[in-house]
């Protein structure tokens, strides 16, 4: 199966027309026709089937045949994770990340951060494309960019926990998660956490947490603590 996107569709409607990117691909690349049937998302976690009524290539139409919800999981799983210093190594975390399932995602400069910017416009595309590669049919929230501070200055809620490579009373993540638990983790930068963050992070009720022996990467951190979220809750 195919998965395509068109974020405006809801159960109230009953014909729609594609966005021109997607119609080309749909038309030109893919050389679909009037009368195929085509599954369609709205990222909001329904999955349509459609059939093509018009095969213009700027212009595809589809008519709605069947509207089916898909329903979120009980817990909302959001990662606070510090860009990597190269671009492909935290948009290869996006894609994996959705692949395996998480709800948002907040870029966080911290101290060490050796990237201070982001093009948000990007990486939402990257989400866009694993989500309908691993046909799924929620779109992760991408949050706006933020420091590490701004950041713990918002309310968190749910299970809250803070992975760093510092010597501390940190216990293995897979034993702190919750079945159905909402869920808050901070990934830091290549330079880890400064201790200051670190602090000021355990004073905002974050625990910290191990995700073992090795030292990871970013990416491989944050993806090595999807993989554990995910684990807990579909085990």
């Amino acid at each position: 199966m195919q998965l395509f996107y068109h974020p405006q569709l809801d159960q109230s409607v009953n014909q729609f027309t594609f966005p021109e990117e997607e119609s080309k691909h749909i038309v030109r690349v893919l050389r679909k026709k009037v009368g195929d049937q085509l599954m369609v998302t709205n990222g909001k976690g329904f999955l349509f089937t459609t059939e093509i009524i018009s095969s213009e290539s700027k212009r595809c139409k589809a008519q709605v045949l069947n509207a089916q919800k898909k329903h979120q999981k009980m817990h909302w799983f959001h990662m606070a994770v510090a860009p990597t210093k190269t671009n492909d190594r935290f948009e290869w975390f996006l894609e994996k990340a959705t692949e395996i399932g998480i709800n948002e995602i907040t870029p966080i400069f911290c101290e060490h951060s050796e990237r201070k910017t982001v093009k948000k416009e990007r990486l939402e595309k990257v989400l866009l494309s694993a989500m309908k590669q691993s046909l799924r049919t929620y779109l992760p929230k991408l949050n706006d960019a933020v420091s590490y501070s701004d950041f713990l200055e918002k309310e968190q809620s749910g299970l809250l926990f803070i992975a760093h490579c510092e010597e501390d009373e940190k216990v293995e993540l897979k034993r702190r998660v919750a079945p159905d638990k909402d869920i808050t983790i901070l990934i830091g930068p290549e330079g880890d956490f400064s201790m200051q963050e670190i602090k000021t992070a355990k004073a905002k009720g974050f625990l910290p947490v191990s995700l073992g022996d090795s030292r990871l990467r970013t990416e491989t951190a944050a993806l090595v603590a999807c993989t554990t979220v995910n684990l807990i809750n579909n085990g």
